[in-house]
C-alpha cells in the first residue's frame, strides 16, 4: 500500500488513524530543489510544477513529514524566490538555503551546513524533482542508520540503460559506478542509484568537505560519499525499494507520465477502499483527495486540492470540486461547480449548472437548478430555485447572505448582500430582495405587469423593415 497516497486512505471520519512510528534519533530533512529544468522549457522552476495539482517540491515534503524531522530544509537556486514563496506556503517551518551557483548534488547539500550547525542526529537527502518516494521508504532508510553509517537508496530497474549502478558485496554497498565509467560485467547490474541518501550529519559534512570535482563536468558529486566514506572504514549500505518510487521528472513528457501514475494508483487505492468509481478513467484526483466508502462518483469528475468528501455521497457527472467538504449522504451535480469554502452538510442536494463559493448548505437544503451561491449560509431544510443568484460582490467589498431554515426561495430571485431572510420565509419568483425578511414573511418586489394590446405585432413588424431596409442597403 503506498504511503504517498495516505491522504487517501481516510475512508471514514470515525475510522481508526494509521499510527506513526516514533523515530529516537533526531532528523533533518534535506530537499535538492535548485535545478532549472532545461527540458521543461519553462520559466517556472522544474520542482513547482504540478502532479495532480500539488507541486513536485510538494510531494516530496509530504513524504518526509512522514520521519517527524526536527528541521527541514530546501535548498533553492534557479528563481530562488518563488521556490521559497511555495515552501513557505507548503510548510512554514521549513527552511530555504540558496546555493547560488549550481556546483553539483554535493555542493547542494554542503550549502546546509551552516545552518544546520549544531544539529545532531541524521540527514536525509531527497530531490524535489522525484516525487514518489513513499513514507514508508524513507522511514527503513533512517532506520538502516542503526546498522550502518551511510544509507543509500536503491532499486531495481526493469531496464537499467544510464543508471548509475549500486555494487553491493552481502549487506556492504561497495560503491557506485556510473554507467560510462562501468564494464561489461558491471553494466549487468540492475541495482540502479536512486540519489537519496541518509547519513549522521557530522559524518556527511565531514565527508563533503573532502568531496572534489576532478570529474568532466567539473561538479562535485553527492555518490562520491560511498568511496569516501569506506575509505574511513565506514559502514555503508543500500535499502531497495520499488521502481515507481523513484521515478524522475525532467520534461513536460516525464510531467504527463508521472501525473499518470499517480492518477492510476489513487483510482486504485480509492476502488479498493470501498468507492465507486463508475469509469474510473476518466475521474481526475488531486494530491489529497479524500473520499469515503460508498461514495459514487460518476464520469468526468474532476477533483481539486483540498476536497473531502464523507461516505455515501453521490458526485455525478462533470462536476467540479475544489476546496470543498461534503458530508454523508449529499448530492452534488450533474455540472455542479463547488469552489473554495463551500460546506454542504448531510443529505443535501446541490443541482446541475449550480455553482457554490465560501457557503454552507444546511442539513436537507437544496439548490437544484441553475444558481450562484456566493458568502452565504442556508439553513435547514431550505430550497433554493432556480436562477437565484447572492449579489455578493459590490465591486470592492465581498457581502454575505444568510436565510434560516426551512425557507422557500423562488425562481429568479436576486439577494442583494448584506441581507437577511427569517425561517420560513419566502421570496416571490423574479424578486430582487435589499432588505431583511423577516421570520415568515413574504418578500415579493415585482412591477406591476401591463399588457399591451397588439404592441407585439407591430414591434415586429417595425423590426422586421428595418432588417429589409439594412440589408437592401448592404447589396
Amino acid at each position: 500500500m503506498a504511503d504517498w497516497l495516505a491522504p487517501l486512505l481516510v475512508a471514514d471520519r470515525t475510522g481508526t488513524e494509521k499510527s506513526k512510528r516514533k523515530l529516537i534519533m533526531s532528523t533533518a530533512l534535506v530537499v535538492l530543489a535548485a535545478g532549472k529544468g532545461t527540458r521543461m522549457n519553462s520559466d517556472i522552476p522544474k520542482v513547482l510544477h504540478p502532479i495532480a495539482q500539488g507541486s513536485m517540491l510538494e510531494h516530496a515534503l509530504a513524504a518526509g513529514r512522514a520521519l517527524d524531522p526536527e528541521r527541514v530544509i530546501v535548498v533553492a537556486g534557479h528563481e530562488a524566490e518563488a521556490v521559497r514563496a511555495a515552501v513557505a506556503e507548503i510548510d512554514e517551518t521549513a527552511e530555504v538555503v540558496l546555493q547560488e551557483e549550481q556546483l553539483g548534488t554535493a555542493h547542494a547539500v554542503d550549502q546546509t551546513r551552516a545552518a544546520l550547525t549544531g544539529f545532531s542526529g541524521d540527514v536525509v537527502v531527497l530531490y524535489g524533482d522525484t516525487p514518489f518516494v513513499s513514507a514508508d521508504t524513507l522511514e527503513r532508510m533512517v532506520a538502516a542508520r542503526a546498522q550502518a553509517d551511510l544509507v543509500v537508496l536503491g532499486f531495481h530497474a526493469a531496464d537499467p540503460a544510464r543508471y548509475g549502478r549500486l555494487l553491493m558485496q552481502g549487506d556492504s554497498l561497495e560503491r557506485i559506478v556510473e554507467f560510462k565509467d562501468a564494464s561489461e560485467a558491471e553494466r549487468t547490474v540492475d541495482f540502479c542509484n536512486s540519489g537519496l541518501m541518509a547519513c549522521d550529519a557530522d559524518l556527511m559534512f565531514d565527508l563533503l568537505a573532502r568531496i572534489g570535482n576532478k570529474n568532466a563536468s567539473g561538479e562535485y558529486y553527492l555518490t562520491d560519499l560511498v568511496e569516501l566514506a569506506r575509505a574511513q572504514g565506514r559502514s555503508v549500505t543500500a535499502i531497495a525499494c520499488d521502481e515507481s518510487e523513484t521515478l524522475g521528472v525532467n520534461s513536460r513528457a516525464d510531467l504527463a507520465a508521472a501525473d499518470a501514475v499517480f492518477q492510476a494508483k489513487a483510482r486504485a487505492e480509492l476502488l479498493d477502499l470501498g468507492v465507486t468509481l463508475m469509469a474510473p478513467e476518466t475521474v481526475y484526483l488531486a494530491f489529497d483527495t479524500v473520499i469515503g466508502r460508498d461514495t459514487v462518483i460518476e464520469p468526468n469528475v474532476v477533483f481539486g486540492p483540498g476536497v473531502t468528501v464523507e461516505s455515501g455521497a453521490l458526485i455525478r457527472a462533470f462536476s467540479h470540486l475544489e476546496g470543498c467538504h461534503v458530508s454523508r449522504g449529499a448530492k452534488v451535480g450533474p455540472y455542479a461547480r463547488l469552489r473554495p469554502g463551500a460546506e454542504l452538510a448531510e443529505n443535501t442536494h446541490i443541482g446541475n449548472f449550480v455553482e457554490i463559493k465560501n457557503a454552507e448548505i444546511a442539513e436537507g437544503a437544496k439548490v437544484n437548478h441553475l444558481s450562484y451561491i456566493g458568502d452565504a449560509s442556508i439553513g435547514k431544510e431550505t430550497n433554493i430555485g432556480a436562477g437565484t443568484i447572492t449579489c455578493n460582490y459590490d465591486g470592492v467589498m465581498k457581502h454575505r447572505t444568510q436565510i434560516g431554515a426551512r425557507a422557500f426561495i423562488g425562481s429568479n430571485t436576486l439577494l442583494v448582500a448584506p441581507v437577511t431572510l427569517g425561517h420560513e420565509t419566502m421570496t416571490a419568483s423574479g424578486t430582487v430582495v435589499t432588505k431583511d425578511v423577516d421570520h415568515g414573511d413574504l418578500a415579493i418586489s415585482r412591477t406591476r405587469q401591463e399588457n399591451k394590446t397588439g404592441y407585439a405585432e407591430k414591434i415586429m413588424d417595425m423590426l422586421r423593415a428595418k432588417k429589409a431596409r439594412l440589408t437592401k442597403g448592404s447589396e
